[in-house]
């Protein structure tokens, strides 16, 4: 197996640890989950980096890096939906974790059709999962009861930021698709 493909496999098996970690009664526990999270990230964008420059992109690794990524986020949006148990915010990771669904379903619908690339990832899902990253990490490191208000607040803001941003890139992604159609009614 390629170094890329060993860190996306290391992202996924990284998810199970975050969780326990989480859940775990010791001393900065949220912080330690958090950075585990942050790792996978940073490896989500460095296995990337590194297919490219290795010349060692593979179908197993084009698979797998997305699934990768949106099991990750999808997990930790559900451990953060149970801490904050609100509507708005559950709204959100609801959003969010939709919109991964959507998407992926539409590129495999393209492929389908030759025309994977018309819906390649975009600038604007860069921004977005940046916002989602960095939110993500605040929120699993924020203990609501005894941690500042001004950072929890500045997580949520992020995510709410993120959730804009999902819905702007899947109607982009959704535009690019209508148009592939359009070209040719029959599919």
């Amino acid at each position: 197996m390629n170094i890329p493909n060993s860190l996306t496999v290391l992202r996924i098996l990284l998810i199970p640890v975050m969780v326990a970690v989480f859940y775990m009664p010791f001393e900065g526990h949220l912080l330690a989950a958090a950075g585990i999270f942050a790792v996978a990230a940073v490896t989500d964008w460095f296995d990337g980096y590194l297919a490219r420059r290795l010349g060692q992109m593979t179908p197993f690794g084009a698979f797998l890096d997305p699934v990768a990524d949106k099991l990750m986020v999808a997990v930790a949006l559900v451990l953060l939906v149970e801490r904050h148990n609100d509507l708005l915010f559950t709204l959100a990771a609801c959003v969010i974790i939709g919109r991964e669904i959507v998407v992926s379903a539409l590129r495999e619908w393209m492929a389908e059709l030759g025309k994977r690339t018309s819906v390649a990832v975009s600038m604007i899902g860069k921004v977005k999962t940046g916002f989602q990253m960095v939110s993500i990490v605040v929120l699993l490191a924020v203990d609501a009861q005894r941690d500042g208000s001004e950072i929890l607040a500045l997580g949520v803001l992020l995510l709410y930021i993120a959730a804009a941003l999902t819905i702007w890139s899947m109607w982009q992604y959704l535009r690019a698709a209508q148009q592939v159609l359009a070209e040719d009614p029959s599919q």
